[in-house]
């Protein structure tokens, strides 16, 4: 099973850094707000998910994996 992303639509403070740090996966609403193109990552993308999980300023991204979190809690 690939991971997946998540994103927590009430914590999302609507930075947009995620879009920019993987535009591949996350584009932006009228609002600043990500938008999922889809949720489970191709291979190719997961150390930019990664990354962009990380980067997340308020912790709103999240990757998993079996139903389990992974990056920051």
């Amino acid at each position: 099973m690939r991971p997946e992303l998540s994103v927590d639509p009430i914590g999302c403070d609507g930075h947009g850094l995620c879009a920019e740090l993987l535009p591949e996966m996350i584009t932006l609403d009228d609002w600043g707000y990500p938008v999922l193109a889809r949720r489970e990552v191709p291979p190719h993308l997961v150390g930019a998910a990664r990354r962009a999980v990380a980067a997340c300023p308020k912790l709103a991204l999240a990757l998993r994996r079996d139903g389990s979190r992974t990056g920051p809690p």
